[in-house]
């Protein structure tokens, strides 16, 4: 299957990432609202955390799934498809925001929204190498990145200033909107596909394209494994850390606003849009054999975080320093993010590059809803500066064991 274009923003390329921009935006400010309404409802860190964990389980199933798909069917009609049903889903719950019970719906759309998301990914995944040459690759990937950043930038600061002054509803229509126009742009896009015999029926598809991803692995590039144990472990310690952490303390610890709070996870946008920037410029410079150090240096991100918060320090240093943390953090975990993918893609055959993709993006993050269910308990009943404490230890410690991991991905 050959490319057609050598440049690298031709209009294809170039229409899939104005898609994503729109796309993405409309999701980052809806996971930002939905789990802040909740929290601000119930005001239950444990709810919080178990509410993040059930939605984070479908985006694990429904890659694997995604996967398969991306190989199989036209990417972009997916693309399309999942845009339209996102828009569907968010006008549902909107109907019924105003009489059915808060946790339940909340926990449901999430739930869809996040499954949605793991079967849409491994498609903008699977199209990157189709839509850019071998030499752009790395550049491609970055690319595609910062969008997704830069949606996480702005997604959190519109919709801490759209929440904290009129509310959960205008959020729900402009992420909606932006759902339904990005799906309307990406049927002009053209991506090359190569249709594959079906085994038969769905299932029987899934289950021989999931075995046949599985065998690539295993026999031919068996350091992916070891690359998914760090991934899922570090998503274990310290991403679901994070991902509860962030809001608790903002919010409830240092007792700071809801705009406050889109501005902390909007640093969070901007580090990633940051180390997109810098991913694209260092290019074959930036080596995965580092990608052990990136880990650690996130690892400590976390700790200071955590003493930020101890007693005694004054509340408005401690949102300083963990939005200048949550901003740092996301440089590292992009840097290594474009990297592994760029890796990944360059030793992977075309025809298996959307099931390896998936594959990796499900055992690496199967153990973040464990992680969040967890970490939401122990923000409940714990210190939150212990806790991030804590994190950070045993983040460093897998950090320093994935050392070897990298090197041998790398070569």
């Amino acid at each position: 299957m050959e490319l057609k274009q050598t440049s690298l923003f031709h209009r294809d390329f170039t229409l899939v990432v104005i898609g994503q921009v729109i796309s993405l935006f409309g999701n980052a400010i809806l996971r930002f609202a939905l789990p802040l309404y909740l929290l601000r409802q119930t005001g239950s860190a444990a709810l919080f955390g178990a509410v993040g964990a059930a939605a984070f389980i479908p985006a694990v199933l429904c890659s694997p799934i995604g996967g398969v798909a991306a190989d199989r069917v036209n990417k972009r009609n997916i693309m399309v498809a999942l845009d339209f049903s996102t828009a569907g889903l968010v006008l549902v719950f909107t109907l019924l925001l105003s009489w059915a019970p808060l946790v339940p719906l909340t926990a449901a759309c999430l739930m869809l929204l996040y499954g949605i998301a793991g079967a849409y990914q491994p498609a903008v995944q699977a199209s990157i190498p189709l839509l850019a040459s071998p030499e752009h690759l790395t550049s491609a990937n970055a690319v595609i990145n910062m969008v997704g950043t830069l949606s996480g930038l702005l997604g959190p600061v519109t919709g801490g200033v759209l929440f904290g002054a009129l509310g959960i509803q205008p959020i729900l229509w402009v992420s909606m909107g932006c759902f339904f126009l990005s799906a309307v742009m990406e049927i002009f896009i053209h991506i090359p596909h190569r249709p594959q015999a079906a085994a038969g029926g769905v299932l029987p598809t899934v289950r021989r394209d999931l075995r046949e991803s599985w065998r690539f692995v295993r026999r031919k590039r068996p350091v992916f494994l070891s690359v998914m144990l760090v991934l899922a472990l570090f998503n274990l310690v310290l991403s679901a850390a994070l991902i509860v952490g962030i809001p608790v303390a903002v919010v409830q610890v240092l007792n700071m606003s809801d705009s406050r709070l889109g501005i902390t996870q909007g640093a969070m946008g901007l580090g990633g849009l940051c180390g997109g920037v810098l991913t694209a410029f260092l290019g074959a410079r930036l080596r995965l054999r580092r990608g052990g150090l990136i880990l650690l240096a996130a690892s400590l991100t976390a700790a200071v975080m955590g003493l930020s918060l101890l007693p005694g320090v004054p509340p408005s240093a401690g949102w300083w320093a963990v939005t200048v943390m949550s901003f740092a953090v996301m440089i590292l975990s992009t840097m290594l993010v474009v990297v592994l993918s760029a890796a990944v893609q360059g030793q992977t055959p075309p025809e298996l590059l959307g099931k390896v993709m998936a594959f990796i993006m499900a055992v690496s993050n199967c153990a973040s809803p464990l992680g969040q269910a967890v970490y939401g308990a122990l923000f409940e009943g714990c210190p939150a500066w212990a806790v991030l404490l804590g994190a950070a230890a045993t983040a460093a410690v897998t950090a320093l064991y994935s050392r070897r991991v990298f090197r041998a991905l790398g070569g």
